[in-house]
């Protein structure tokens, strides 16, 4: 009973210090937010296969340097491990611009009438306890979302400004 009650409260601070994050990289990034946010709302099926594309992609690349470096002498040891984790750097950059247009598009849907902050805070809510839901928060509607919010990312940088 206290294991369920410790993962409950992890899982509602987790979610309390996300919204925070998503609230600060909104404000801090906001054209490109804004420009991933308008890609998951016009192309989020090409976004997915990018994503999924690239971060399996640059995940194995990374892996591979990991796994090679771990049975290798120091200094081979520093010359792979520092790309890997800078590849490993660059992938969560993506994510956490995609996730904050994920949680934007989200809340623009469910909370139309709502000022910006309040809808970034509360689809960061619903987010984070759907995602949490077993099996399917965890192997379907995590990696989907990941996977449109990099490629949605990715897509972004190469957007032209209308």
């Amino acid at each position: 009973m206290t294991d369920i009650l410790r993962i409950f409260f992890i899982v509602i601070l987790l979610t309390i210090t996300l919204a925070a994050y998503f609230l600060v990289i909104g404000a801090l990034f906001t054209s490109r937010v804004i420009k991933t946010q308008s890609i998951i709302n016009q192309t989020s099926g090409r976004a997915f296969g990018l994503g999924l594309v690239n971060f399996f992609f640059f995940g194995l690349i990374a892996f591979v340097m990991l796994s090679l470096a771990e049975n290798a002498g120091s200094f081979v040891k520093g010359v792979l491990t520092i790309p890997a984790l800078l590849i490993l750097a660059f992938l969560s950059v993506l994510l956490s611009l995609g996730l904050t247009g994920m949680v934007n598009v989200l809340g623009e849907r469910l909370f139309s009438d709502l000022p910006s902050w309040r809808r970034n805070i509360w689809g960061t809510v619903i987010l984070c306890f759907a995602c949490a839901l077993p099996f399917v928060g965890w192997f379907l509607l995590l990696p989907y979302i990941s996977f449109v919010g990099i490629g949605a990312s990715i897509l972004g940088f190469f957007q032209r400004n209308s």
